[in-house]
């Protein structure tokens, strides 16, 4: 039986079993009280994806960070300054947290909220949709 989303990322935060895995336990935590109908999927061969109406951010764990990338964070208000990678492209922005930083719970959630609401204002484009 295959596991689902949710199974496979509570698979990935008991298999690192240290900083990484709390901070990743954490940030679902928070993610989930910011958008309770956040849907929880796993793409890129191992990547944690929260998505509401599109993706709202991904959680890449590396030796050194855990890493959340905002799919749209270029277009987030982020006056508290939370994104701190990624700050050159275009779309995305992300948020690096080494071991021993807490992340401003109150201002990750707000912009947690913020992505969803930019995904829910925008209409989502059909896979397979005839192009105009």
């Amino acid at each position: 039986m295959d596991e689902s989303p949710s199974q496979l990322i509570d698979g990935r935060i008991a298999a690192l079993g240290d900083w990484r895995g709390e901070t990743l336990a954490y940030i679902r935590a928070l993610i989930h009280e910011a958008v309770p109908e956040v849907v929880e999927t796993w793409k890129w061969r191992g990547v944690p994806v929260w998505e509401d109406a599109g993706i709202l951010c991904t959680g890449e764990t590396y030796k050194s960070v855990v890493k959340l990338t905002f799919a749209k964070g270029v277009a987030l208000d982020d006056p508290t300054r939370l994104f701190n990678s990624s700050l050159d492209g275009n779309v995305r922005r992300a948020i690096d947290i080494p071991e021993g930083v807490k992340i401003d719970a109150d201002a990750f959630k707000a912009l947690v909220r913020a992505a969803a609401a930019l995904n829910r204002s925008k209409p989502s484009k059909a896979k397979g949709a005839p192009k105009r």
